[in-house]
């Protein structure tokens, strides 16, 4: 299993001091703030996530201020509205990514989140905020089958672009995981993905870290380049 204690040992090691390291690693924001944050940025996000899926993220980065133009800045309810003639238009516009597949997964995801406000009687930020870290995988299964485009390692970079807390299933983070026998391949099933989540809960427990920054001890133990 995972010993906190040696993990923060060898990840200190790769900074000059602990300054260094803390302002290296990732935070996440706490729950007002993501409370805080208006629906069209989840839908913004999303949207980034799905375009970034595949391609070099920053060409999409280089591009998204196109993108918050063209689409009037992600206003869930107006993007629900979006229709297939739409679409196709957008597809002639160079100043986005021209992919229709993910086009059209912008209305899919602004109903998305309309349907959890109705669902929720609040803003999806709350819905967001509200989520318990140490059910991440529930929140990652969600977004997966309710959201359009956000399965596999979507999910998670979704949350990590808003800045919620949650962990990243990077090769680096399950080679470590592997190497200290909390799975012996990589976590795929529901089942592999709460073992994992249980190892996290528990080095948080220990730590009192976010969930990110463990995972970005974790592969520091593994890469040094990071």
């Amino acid at each position: 299993m995972l010993d906190y204690q040696w993990l923060y040992d060898a990840v200190r090691k790769r900074f000059e001091s602990d300054g260094a390291m803390e302002a290296f690693l990732p935070k996440a924001l706490t729950p007002e703030e993501l409370r805080q944050k208006g629906d069209d940025r989840y839908l913004s996000a999303m949207t980034r996530r799905v375009f970034q899926a595949g391609v070099q993220h920053s060409m999409v980065d280089a591009k998204w201020p196109a993108f918050e133009e063209v689409f009037w800045g992600f206003v869930p309810e107006t993007m629900a509205l979006l229709s297939p003639e739409q679409i196709e238009g957008y597809m002639k516009d160079g100043r986005i990514i021209r992919d229709r597949a993910k086009l059209q997964a912008i209305p899919r995801n602004a109903q998305f989140i309309l349907d959890i406000r109705q669902e929720q009687s609040g803003s999806f930020g709350e819905f967001i905020a509200d989520w318990p870290s140490t059910n991440i995988i529930g929140l990652w299964r969600l977004l997966a089958k309710r959201g359009a485009r956000l399965g596999g390692r979507s999910a998670a970079g979704f949350l990590r672009l808003i800045e919620k807390d949650t962990f990243l299933l990077t090769s680096d983070v399950v080679a470590r995981l592997i190497a200290a026998g909390v799975i012996d391949h990589e976590p795929t099933s529901q089942r592999d993905l709460q073992i994992v989540q249980n190892a996290f809960n528990e080095l948080q427990q220990t730590s009192g870290r976010f969930l990110c920054q463990l995972s970005a001890m974790l592969s520091l133990s593994i890469n040094p380049k990071f």
